[in-house]
């Protein structure tokens, strides 16, 4: 049971799945202290094992450069922020998350500091402006038509 609460969460977290708001009081607690808890630096580690985990899939393998030893050591930077999250830093907060709302609030708040993660890396002024080549590539006269026609309201 608890490597595969373990590995949902390590899934979520690397596909950055947002999970339906199911949680109740102790875990948004949870995700508060997990939160609360990391340092910019922990989430940019997170970030950085988000891409590194990512960049093992077929599809984008051929254009990363990311190397075993990479991969490993991303792994065990994440899997030592883990466990000090929630044996240590918000221990109280995983006990009674487990105890009254079961293993699946772990999910959701290890989802929350996912999120904020991926909020941080996005509000990057380098990442923005590359995300922003985009709009050249893009007609935005079909995009306004389609806003603007009919069908979109109903």
């Amino acid at each position: 049971m608890k490597h595969s609460i373990l590995r949902v969460v390590l899934i979520l977290l690397a596909t950055g799945v947002a999970l339906p708001a199911k949680a109740g009081v102790y875990g948004d607690d949870l995700a508060r202290c997990l939160v609360e808890s990391t340092s910019q630096q922990d989430r940019i580690a997170l970030v950085r094992w988000m891409f590194v985990a990512a960049s093992q899939h077929p599809a984008v393998q051929p254009i990363s450069n990311v190397t075993g030893e990479q991969l490993d050591d991303a792994n065990k930077t994440i899997a030592e922020l883990f466990m000090g999250l929630l044996l240590e830093s918000c221990r109280t907060q995983t006990e009674k998350a487990l105890k009254y709302e079961g293993a699946s609030t772990i999910e959701t708040a290890f989802s929350v500091l996912g999120q904020v993660a991926g909020q941080e890396l996005f509000a990057s002024p380098e990442v923005a402006a590359g995300m922003a080549g985009l709009e050249k590539h893009l007609d935005s006269e079909k995009l306004q038509a389609l806003v603007e026609s009919p069908q979109a309201g109903e």
